[in-house]
């Protein structure tokens, strides 16, 4: 038995390659493996000894050679291919040991590998006869099962084979990746190309299997873009159940929430409460305590079972707090205090305990549904306050307009149609997922209570008449904000007007399906 070794990603080679000697195995090495292994003291048979042919080009050509790619690619099962192999002397190759340059790691011309995606998949191509690992990870169960039988079943090979086809997929998805933000001239695409290229190639790799689907009897995956590190490989759980889909689907809009609530005011703390991707609360505070109890104050009996999202470190203090108020699913902070932790599992054994690093910012948006994609690039905020557009009489004071950037924020990431309300830097009110923009002022004022009054309003989309506007200052609403461009958005202003109240207009809506 021979096997060819041809390795980037070194991590257990020369414990690998020593057990296949153990077992009886010829092996043949290139390049810097070759290198790793006389360094070890491993015998081997270097590529240029099989091929007669010296490596070149700077080591771009070293395994591209018939010696190499026929004992691969021989099918065992016809005489004629044997009868070549022999009358060419060549020596079939059993095992494909072969990994890929990190191209994500570096981008550049010279990582884009040629020799290793060809030998692997000439390699998975014939793994009927041929067994191709490409993972370190999957060098104690192949020698194993060696040690064991001598061979490797097919079913193995067919395992190692699919393995191999997806690495070389998500390589070369890295690489148009990288060509399609402009490669080694770095100029990508301008206009709809720049975004949404004409195809579309995303490698996906399995970073945590969840507790179940968005329902119990559905399975569900958290997977990341090959080649990425998303912010969620930087969490740490401290305590808790296993996350199940909807923990991650509403603890990354918590997440994010709460970081996007102080980008206005930077001097403030914040913390978000969520429920099925809406909030039910969402505060600016002096302090994380005090941001806390101001949205949990806003609708304490939807943030049971909900995310708790804290922009800061829970110290002991908030860890009361919280524990006092009603169950929480998930817990994410940017740290947890030793105390807080303890106090918080003997609250609720089964609350996830999260801490993580600053969300990075969203990418494509790509929804599936049968064989068909919906995609396109991430709803940004772009329009920052100072280009809001005052179109009343009545002009905003300073606390007005942190109160509708708060009102703002929270809304762009509620469910359409969505109405928020907030007074003093609390999102007191919201009214998400309605058919209705009348209905979810109504919802959002409802909520709101006796704090709607004085209160400042965002809408996700124009008012396509007065009356949503009118539930909205009949409760006491004082300041709005919504993107305008609505056929009667001079009715609408004329009955701000009317109501003596501010309405500033963005120019920018923000639906959420």
């Amino acid at each position: 038995m021979r096997a060819l070794l041809s390795v980037y990603d070194k991590t257990g080679l020369v414990e690998f390659a020593k057990g296949l000697e153990a077992l009886g195995v010829e092996l043949v090495a290139s390049g810097g493996t070759a290198a790793a292994l006389a360094e070890a003291g491993v015998a081997h048979v270097d590529v240029a000894e099989v091929t007669g042919f010296p490596e070149m080009l700077d080591g771009r050509v070293k395994t591209l050679h018939p010696r190499i790619h026929a004992g691969i690619l021989a099918d065992r099962s016809k005489p004629e291919h044997l009868a070549a192999l022999g009358a060419h002397e060549i020596t079939p190759i059993d095992i494909v040991v072969s990994n890929l340059y990190p191209f994500s790691s570096n981008p550049s011309i010279e990582l884009i590998d040629i020799g290793g995606p060809s030998m692997v998949r000439a390699a998975a191509k014939n793994h009927e006869y041929v067994a191709v690992v490409t993972s370190p990870e999957q060098y104690g169960d192949v020698l194993r099962e060696l040690g064991q039988h001598g061979v490797l079943a097919a079913s193995t090979r067919h395992a190692l084979a699919r393995a191999a086809f997806a690495h070389t997929a998500s390589y070369d998805a890295q690489i148009v990746r990288w060509f399609d933000e402009g490669g080694e001239i770095g100029e990508a695409p301008t206009g709809v190309d720049a975004q949404l290229t004409t195809t579309l190639h995303l490698s996906l790799e399995r970073a945590a299997l969840t507790r179940y689907g968005e329902n119990p009897h559905q399975v569900g995956a958290r997977y990341r873009v090959a080649g990425s590190t998303p912010w969620w490989d930087g969490v740490v759980q401290h305590a808790g159940t296993a996350l199940s889909y909807l923990n991650f689907f509403d603890a990354d809009a918590a997440w994010r929430l709460v970081h996007e609530l102080r980008l206005d005011a930077p001097d403030k703390k914040a913390v978000a409460i969520i429920k099925h991707a809406n909030a039910s609360g969402a505060a600016l505070g002096s302090s994380l305590a005090d941001a806390f109890e101001k949205a949990l104050r806003a609708d304490p009996q939807s943030a049971f079972g909900g995310i708790i999202a804290v922009d800061g470190v829970i110290d002991a203090h908030l860890a009361s707090l919280i524990a006092q108020g009603p169950q929480a699913d998930v817990i994410i902070a940017s740290a947890l205090d030793e105390e807080a932790i303890a106090i918080l599992v003997k609250r609720r054994k089964a609350t996830r305990l999260l801490s993580a690093p600053s969300p990075e910012p969203l990418g494509l948006s790509v929804r599936t549904f049968g064989d068909t994609a919906l995609v396109q690039n991430a709803d940004e905020l772009l329009v920052p306050i100072s280009e809001w557009r005052c179109v009343t009489q009545k002009q905003p004071t300073a606390q007005q307009l942190e109160d509708l950037s708060v009102a703002w924020r929270v809304c762009a990431r509620t469910t359409s149609n969505a109405i928020v309300l907030a007074r003093d830097g609390v999102a007191v009110g919201i009214g998400a997922g309605q058919q209705s923009r009348v209905v979810a002022a109504n919802i959002a004022t409802q909520k709101a209570g006796e704090f709607a009054r004085g209160s400042a309003a965002a809408s996700d989309a124009f008012f396509p008449f007065a009356d949503g506007l009118e539930s909205l200052t009949g409760a006491g609403a004082t300041s709005v904000v919504q993107p305008g461009g609505s056929v009667r958005d001079g009715e609408v202003i004329e009955a701000a007007d009317a109501a003596g109240i501010v309405m500033m207009l963005t120019g920018e809506r923000h639906f959420r399906h």
